[in-house]
């Protein structure tokens, strides 16, 4: 990614998004762009118009800590933006090489056995472990009969960004698709921000650009966010509407990766459809496996 056109976009979006109101200023009668001005960010983080106008061409390499939270406090950056705003200084001046994640591609990576039995302990909910591109890494038996349409079309290849935004499936799967859209843009977002030099996150944005006018106006507003805890209602084609809560773990053993699992609410319609998923998967598997061995 180029990180001074990156880092323009995000902090000019990001000051276009605050109201003089919201930042405690006069509105004024006339005002040609939306949000702030660059002068009232610069004094509202205590600097020169011209230092914030060069930050915002995109020029962060050596920029301070305590400047980059200068800008954070005058763009009321949340902490998802903040940390956002903190890789791409990092990128911008090359200090994000000891914490960029590892390299992986997808096919390479395997689960080790200790994850995937501690996946599969999970029993009462789909369990699964993706990377920041959205990548299905690892599952338990309900994760995979859950994304049951993720891995049916060989086009998503176990990627839920691709899924959300070129399946038709996902318009059925997910009862809140403009959710799910701004969720899984603002992942990969974050994801780019971390990990710019991901040829492969590259790779799949540029698709999805292409492909997708939904994904090429969402990537544009550059929005970013920490995904680890909410709740979401999907329309499963085995057993109907479901509403899971959803908790997602860094993992400290694979950097970069994130466990989730989805539960539901006790003695709710969506546990039992959850336990009829369970039940629709070991049959479905069963069948899988006698087919297997037949052949």
């Amino acid at each position: 990614m180029d990180n001074q056109r990156e880092v323009r976009e995000f902090l000019t979006s990001r000051r276009a998004k605050i109201s003089p109101e919201r930042a405690g200023l006069p509105t004024g009668p006339r005002r040609r762009v939306p949000g702030l001005r660059r002068s009232e960010v610069a004094a509202l983080a205590d600097m020169s118009v011209e230092y914030y106008a060069k930050l915002e061409r995109g020029n962060l390499a050596g920029v301070s800590p305590a400047v980059l939270e200068a800008v954070a406090r005058a763009l009321r950056l949340d902490d998802a933006e903040r940390a956002h705003l903190l890789h791409l200084a990092q990128a911008a001046d090359g200090s994000d090489a000891l914490t960029r994640p590892r390299r992986r591609t997808t096919p390479q990576w395997k689960a080790h056995r200790s994850l995937q039995w501690t996946l599969d302990a999970v029993t009462a909910g789909p369990a699964f472990v993706r990377n920041g591109r959205m990548d299905l890494l690892a599952a338990n038996q309900l994760a995979r009969a859950f994304y049951a349409d993720v891995y049916a079309d060989p086009h998503n290849q176990a990627n839920l960004a691709r899924f959300t935004f070129l399946d038709p499936a996902s318009r059925r799967f997910y009862l809140d698709w403009d959710q799910a859209a701004d969720i899984s843009v603002a992942i990969l977002r974050t994801e780019a921000g971390r990990d710019p030099h991901d040829k492969e996150l590259h790779d799949l944005v540029g698709e999805l650009s292409t492909r997708s006018d939904a994904f090429r106006i969402r990537w544009g507003a550059h929005d970013v966010r920490r995904h680890g805890t909410g709740t979401k209602r999907y329309h499963h084609p085995a057993v109907g509407d479901l509403t899971l809560a959803y908790e997602g773990l860094e993992m400290a053993a694979e950097p970069g990766l994130t466990l989730t699992i989805y539960v539901a609410e006790p003695d709710t319609p969506s546990e039992e459809g959850l336990r009829l998923l369970a039940s629709w998967a070991a049959t479905r598997e069963a069948g899988v496996s006698s087919q297997g061995a037949a052949g």
